[in-house]
Protein backbone atom coordinates (compact mmCIF):
# COMPACT_ATOMS: atom_id res chain seq x y z
CA UNK A 1 0.00 0.00 0.00
CA UNK A 2 1.41 3.59 -0.33
CA UNK A 3 2.26 5.26 2.86
CA UNK A 4 3.91 8.36 2.00
CA UNK A 5 5.31 10.97 -0.54
CA UNK A 6 8.91 10.08 -0.05
CA UNK A 7 10.35 12.41 -2.27
CA UNK A 8 10.33 14.90 -4.96
CA UNK A 9 13.06 14.06 -7.63
CA UNK A 10 14.90 17.19 -9.30
CA UNK A 11 17.05 16.88 -12.29
CA UNK A 12 20.01 18.60 -11.78
CA UNK A 13 22.95 19.84 -14.79
CA UNK A 14 25.55 21.16 -11.95
CA UNK A 15 25.35 18.71 -9.24
CA UNK A 16 27.90 20.51 -6.91
CA UNK A 17 26.21 23.83 -7.25
CA UNK A 18 22.94 22.47 -6.86
CA UNK A 19 23.82 20.64 -3.14
CA UNK A 20 25.25 23.86 -2.24
CA UNK A 21 22.23 25.96 -2.97
CA UNK A 22 19.97 23.79 -0.83
CA UNK A 23 22.71 23.70 1.83
CA UNK A 24 23.52 27.56 2.43
CA UNK A 25 20.62 29.25 0.49
CA UNK A 26 17.95 27.24 1.88
CA UNK A 27 19.56 25.95 4.63
CA UNK A 28 18.02 22.73 4.19
CA UNK A 29 20.06 19.60 6.35
CA UNK A 30 22.29 17.40 3.36
CA UNK A 31 22.16 14.08 4.52
CA UNK A 32 24.65 12.98 1.43
CA UNK A 33 25.29 11.59 -1.61
CA UNK A 34 24.98 8.15 -3.06
CA UNK A 35 25.72 7.02 -6.46
CA UNK A 36 23.02 4.18 -7.83
CA UNK A 37 24.91 2.17 -10.33
CA UNK A 38 21.29 0.57 -11.54
CA UNK A 39 20.51 3.99 -12.50
CA UNK A 40 23.31 5.75 -13.68
CA UNK A 41 22.47 8.16 -11.30
CA UNK A 42 24.92 10.27 -8.16
CA UNK A 43 21.66 11.18 -5.90
CA UNK A 44 22.13 13.84 -2.66
CA UNK A 45 19.38 13.86 -0.18
CA UNK A 46 17.73 16.56 1.94
CA UNK A 47 15.22 15.38 4.49
CA UNK A 48 12.09 17.72 5.22
CA UNK A 49 10.31 15.08 7.25
CA UNK A 50 7.79 13.60 6.38
CA UNK A 51 9.17 13.60 2.56
CA UNK A 52 12.41 14.98 1.27
CA UNK A 53 14.08 16.15 -1.92
CA UNK A 54 16.37 13.90 -4.32
CA UNK A 55 19.15 15.94 -6.31
CA UNK A 56 19.51 13.45 -8.95
CA UNK A 57 22.52 13.88 -11.69
CA UNK A 58 23.80 11.65 -14.55
CA UNK A 59 26.54 9.08 -12.95
CA UNK A 60 29.50 9.51 -15.39
CA UNK A 61 27.25 11.37 -18.21
CA UNK A 62 25.74 8.13 -18.75
CA UNK A 63 21.83 7.63 -18.19
CA UNK A 64 18.56 8.25 -18.39
CA UNK A 65 18.81 11.65 -16.40
CA UNK A 66 21.33 12.17 -18.86
CA UNK A 67 19.12 12.02 -21.50
CA UNK A 68 16.31 14.43 -19.49
CA UNK A 69 18.84 16.94 -19.04
CA UNK A 70 20.04 17.27 -22.82
CA UNK A 71 15.80 17.42 -23.91
CA UNK A 72 14.68 19.73 -21.32
CA UNK A 73 17.34 20.74 -18.97
CA UNK A 74 17.28 21.10 -15.26
CA UNK A 75 13.45 20.75 -13.44
CA UNK A 76 11.78 18.36 -11.73
CA UNK A 77 12.04 14.84 -12.76
CA UNK A 78 9.87 12.73 -10.82
CA UNK A 79 7.34 11.99 -7.80
CA UNK A 80 8.16 9.05 -5.61
CA UNK A 81 5.23 6.69 -3.54
CA UNK A 82 6.45 4.96 -0.53
CA UNK A 83 4.94 1.24 -0.53
CA UNK A 84 5.42 -0.94 2.25
CA UNK A 85 4.99 -3.90 -0.06
CA UNK A 86 6.00 -2.81 -3.92
CA UNK A 87 5.06 -6.21 -5.05
CA UNK A 88 1.22 -5.76 -4.40
CA UNK A 89 1.37 -2.22 -5.38
CA UNK A 90 2.93 -3.43 -9.14
CA UNK A 91 0.22 -5.82 -9.31
CA UNK A 92 -3.12 -3.90 -7.95
CA UNK A 93 -1.52 -1.32 -10.66
CA UNK A 94 -0.73 -3.21 -13.95
CA UNK A 95 -4.47 -5.03 -13.44
CA UNK A 96 -5.50 -1.35 -13.15
CA UNK A 97 -3.58 -0.99 -16.84
CA UNK A 98 -0.72 1.49 -15.33
CA UNK A 99 2.11 0.86 -17.32
CA UNK A 100 6.24 0.40 -15.93
CA UNK A 101 8.99 1.59 -17.22
CA UNK A 102 10.53 -2.03 -16.28
CA UNK A 103 9.57 -5.38 -15.36
CA UNK A 104 10.19 -5.84 -12.06
CA UNK A 105 12.05 -3.04 -8.85
CA UNK A 106 15.53 -2.90 -9.58
CA UNK A 107 17.92 -1.26 -6.63
CA UNK A 108 17.65 2.42 -5.93
CA UNK A 109 19.08 4.72 -3.00
CA UNK A 110 19.69 3.66 0.19
CA UNK A 111 19.07 -0.05 -0.46
CA UNK A 112 15.27 0.57 -1.27
CA UNK A 113 13.62 -1.42 -4.57
CA UNK A 114 12.20 0.87 -6.93
CA UNK A 115 10.34 1.21 -9.94
CA UNK A 116 9.35 3.43 -12.48
CA UNK A 117 5.58 4.04 -13.57
CA UNK A 118 5.25 5.53 -17.22
CA UNK A 119 4.60 9.46 -17.96
CA UNK A 120 2.00 7.81 -20.17
CA UNK A 121 -0.55 6.43 -17.06
CA UNK A 122 -0.20 9.25 -15.25
CA UNK A 123 -0.75 12.62 -17.12
CA UNK A 124 2.55 12.89 -17.79
CA UNK A 125 4.36 12.78 -14.51
CA UNK A 126 6.95 10.22 -13.91
CA UNK A 127 5.81 8.16 -10.75
CA UNK A 128 8.19 5.94 -8.98
CA UNK A 129 7.27 3.45 -5.96
CA UNK A 130 9.76 2.92 -3.36
CA UNK A 131 9.90 0.26 -0.57
CA UNK A 132 12.54 1.27 1.65
CA UNK A 133 15.09 -1.45 3.12
CA UNK A 134 14.26 -2.07 6.76
CA UNK A 135 17.26 -0.30 7.63
CA UNK A 136 16.27 3.11 6.44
Amino acid sequence: MITALDHIAIAVPDFEKAIKRFMEDFGLEFEGTEDVEAAKTSTAFFPLPPTSIELIHPLRGEGAVAGYLEKRGGGLHHLCFRSDDIEADIEHLKAKGYQFLADAPTPGAHNSKVIFIHPKSCDGVLIELNQPADEH
